[in-house]
């Protein structure tokens, strides 16, 4: 952006005050807009000297956020004046006792909040503390986490201007940190939003490669969506039933997550798109569930329904008080589209849940969340503090139940061990085999939504540190570990160079981060493992690049899909050994129903080699998709 003349500044930052105030009028007391612009007025005082990084007024930060807590978040007018005033104490000469003196009690509270420690003094990092000290104000209430989501929305639409290891810092902080919260509060829209901003600036060639695929794909099947569309509208309107029939495609974020967690590339996905059915609620047709229901029944009277697709999330609803009724059926191509179904009141909640609507499964979960907060304040938690919090509360979940019928609460992706300590500690320790839906299984089974689970103890069982593999709430792994402690067995982490998880080439997306013995740990910029450390060691991120070497080459594996024939496995090791000139580590081939599945270990010297390996090998006749696995 070039840089503005004093008029222009000026004359922005007038604008963006005046729309503010004006939606101010729109949505709060008349009364109130003496004391909002007299906040204003203290923080534009304050922030008067300061410019952006993109070269625009400080000013215009606070301003932004305020209005983002206003119109996108609902929050009254305590909450927009400390949105207003939420840096004057970090970044001012202003204290918290001005603050006070001038707005009251509950306004400096929010601010106080929102202002990072400037002392030094971290007990972990400076990012954790922060996490910590944000997580701490639930126990009064959200509001001040409502400001920050505001704040961090405001920071992300913003975030161009900033270098590249800004860039992954921020990223990184609100795909494992703001983004889950977000989705855990209710807030589907801001929660979305966030994904793809961090997705966006933590790997824009990856972002932009997805969001094509998407254009296309969308722009290809227009016609095909419509012919599915319309007779569902049309059976609505003969019944009477007043409902907006929309397909929109799944956002760059969630293809991009679907395609790591299946290991499909973008062409194997089922479902690129969703299809909405969003009605007005008809008191005199019954309850909102009767509605959802005789929908549900009109619909699969048009089109086949995929078995056993159907879920109800309004009898159990996610813990963040989603409600609606999902299935899958037949489209008149021969795939399989997937139909969401809602009032517009559970509509409006999905998007604004915890601000317009505080249902009972968001009270549910706030005492929850507070309970951990509590438990982890006396034990002393470590420095695995903030994984161990975003892991129980911030992932999607899943609910299970035991032979009695009792409901438990899990994160996606959780084991049997993982309920087997929601259910007590000791039943977690000495757990030993379970039975899901009547099979034996391992403890260590995952489970999923709505598996009905038995758990076998013994009391010669005691944790092993490889539990520790196959846990995934804070209150299992902290059990695991209290345990092993008193058995005297400790888990050691090994020091290295380069990701063994995500084998980063030369070429690919990285980022590397410092450590204290001076090691430099190198990531693909979308390593799990990366986004972690960013959110919680942003300050240890440095700037580096894999060079090309001579006779260096990295370990990486490709899997090779194809249709059998004769010959076929020696033109694929011809094509890999005598063309491409790499050396084969491992090969490994399973032939079923004539269709072939090869795994090769190759050595490869970077990322744009590896793509041109697959890009011939997908040339041989009969493969049809090679990825790298």
């Amino acid at each position: 952006m070039e840089k503005l003349t004093p008029e222009e500044a000026q004359k922005m930052v007038e604008e963006m005050r005046d729309e503010l105030f004006e939606r101010c009028r729109e949505y709060l007391p008349a009364t109130d807009m003496p004391r909002i612009e007299k906040a204003y007025a203290l923080a534009a005082k304050a922030h008067a000297p300061q410019i952006r990084k993109s070269g625009i007024p400080y000013i215009t930060h606070p301003i932004s956020v305020a209005r983002i807590a206003l119109v996108e978040l609902g929050l009254a007018t305590n909450s927009i004046m400390a949105a207003l005033l939420h840096d004057v104490v970090e970044d001012t000469e202003i204290t918290i006792d001005q603050i006070r003196a001038e707005f009251g009690e509950d306004v400096a509270f929010l601010v106080g909040v929102l202002t990072k420690k400037s002392d030094g003094n971290y007990k972990e990092s400076k990012q954790i503390d922060n996490f910590k000290q944000m997580l701490d104000s639930i126990q009064y209430d959200i509001r001040a986490l409502l400001i920050k989501l505001s704040d961090r929305m405001h920071n992300m639409r913003t975030l161009g201007s900033m270098r590249s290891e800004k860039q992954m810092k921020i990223a990184s902080e609100t795909d494992y940190f703001y983004a889950p919260l977000a989705n855990r509060l209710g807030l589907y829209d801001i929660k979305s939003e966030l994904e793809n901003l961090s997705l966006k600036f933590r790997s824009p060639h990856e972002y932009d490669r997805i969001e094509k695929k998407i254009t296309s794909y969308m722009r290809l099947h227009k016609d095909d969506i419509e012919d599915f569309l319309n007779p569902i509208r049309e059976i609505l309107a003969d019944e009477g039933i007043k409902a907006s029939v929309t397909a929109r495609p799944r956002s760059v974020y969630a293809i991009w997550r679907k395609m790591q967690d299946s290991r499909q590339t973008f062409k194997e996905l089922e479902h690129v798109h969703q299809v909405n059915i969003i009605f007005q609620s008809n008191p005199a047709a019954g309850s909102e569930k009767m509605q959802c229901l005789q929908i549900y029944s009109l619909l699969t009277d048009l089109y086949k329904e995929r078995p056993y697709s159907m879920i109800n999330y309004i009898d159990q609803p996610k813990e963040n008080g989603y409600q609606a009724v999902h299935l899958q059926v037949m489209t008149h191509m021969g795939g399989w589209a997937e139909v969401h179904i809602c009032s517009e009141n559970m509509n409006r909640n999905s998007k604004q849940g915890c601000v317009i609507d505080r249902t009972e499964s968001i009270d549910k979960w706030m005492l929850k969340f507070k309970g951990v907060l509590k438990d982890i304040a006396q034990s002393g938690a470590d420095g695995g503090f903030m994984a161990s919090v975003v892991s129980s509360f911030y992932n999607d979940d899943i609910i299970v139940f035991t032979p009695k019928g009792n409901s438990i609460v899990l994160p996606k992706e959780s084991s049997v061990l993982d309920m087997a300590y929601e259910i007590h500690t000791n039943v977690g320790n000495h757990a030993k085999f379970a039975r899901i839906n009547g099979r034996l299984c391992s403890i260590f089974t995952t489970l999923k939504r709505g598996d009905r689970v038995e758990v076998g103890t013994d009391d010669l069982t005691w944790p092993e540190a490889s539990w520790l593999d196959h846990v995934n709430t804070y209150k299992a792994r902290r059990a695991v570990n209290v345990s092993l402690a008193k058995n005297g067995i400790s888990v050691e982490a090994f020091p290295f160079v380069l990701c063994k998880e995500c084998n980063p080439l030369p070429g690919d997306e990285i980022v590397g981060f410092k450590q204290k013995d001076g090691t430099t740990i190198v990531h693909k910029r979308n390593c799990p493992e990366a986004i972690q450390l960013s959110a919680q060691e942003g300050d240890s991120i440095v700037d580096v690049s894999l060079p090309v070497l001579p006779n260096r080459t990295y370990p990486t594996q490709i899997v090779i899909n194809s249709v059998d024939r004769y010959g076929l496995l020696h033109d694929l090791v011809k094509v890999i050994s005598d063309e491409l000139h790499l050396g084969i580590d491992e090969l490994h081939t399973v032939t079923e129903d004539y269709i072939v599945t090869t795994k090769v270990k190759v050595q490869v010297p970077s990322a744009f080699e590896l793509s041109e390996a697959m890009r011939i090998i997908e040339q041989i006749k009969g493969v049809e998709e090679v990825r790298n696995l």
